[in-house]
């Protein structure tokens, strides 16, 4: 590790554009996608904003750390799946509930009602070919100026990447399940 000196000056300038609403994209495989969501959503019920969350790959009846948490704290969470698509028993159905799931979020987006709308694992829908990229980038054009919106998942559409504003690409360098370490209930979950 190389020893630094702390900045004595401020790194950068203070941008002198308008504020409005963002797309933000937490993709890659490395983890951490969701969770950095969940920290947006949480710093913005913080400040008393309008959050909803949508976790496309997460059946309704989910009881996940974050479930629990956001509930607690009266935060909104859906489910809109049912669950990973190595634990379906119906493709199509998982389809149709990605399709049912996108009307819900896309609503929640263009009611201006939040000021933050988290897509959680929506890239996977997209890539399966369950829900048509082109309406969900109309949807992000046409969304009311002040309305934010992060979406999560690995492999993010290039299109979706193209239209963001910031766009982080989480690496794995190293993971414990690789090691044969399984998933962890508060880490994990």
């Amino acid at each position: 590790m190389q020893i630094e000196t702390p900045p004595s000056e401020k790194p950068y300038e203070k941008p002198e554009g308008e504020r409005r609403g963002l797309v933000i994209v937490n993709t890659g495989d490395g983890k951490g996608k969701s969770t950095a969501a969940f920290g947006l959503a949480l710093r913005a019920h913080g400040r008393a904003k309008a959050v909803k969350i949508f976790q496309f790959m997460k059946v309704p009846s989910a009881r996940f750390g974050e479930h629990r948490m956001f509930e607690a704290l009266g935060l909104p969470i859906e489910g809109l799946g049912d669950g990973f698509s190595w634990k379906s028993q119906d493709l199509e159905r998982s389809a149709q509930l990605a399709r049912d799931g996108w009307e819900k979020a896309r609503d929640a987006i263009l009611s201006g009602g939040y000021f933050l709308v988290v897509l959680d694992e929506i890239t996977y829908p997209l890539i399966y070919g369950w829900l048509p990229l082109d309406n969900v980038l109309e949807t992000l054009r046409a969304r009311p100026r002040e309305v934010h919106v992060v979406l999560t998942g690995r492999r993010c559409p290039e299109e979706i990447i193209a239209l963001a504003d910031t766009v982080t690409e989480m690496k794995m360098v190293k993971h414990a399940f690789q090691a044969g370490v399984p998933a962890q209930r508060g880490i994990e979950d």
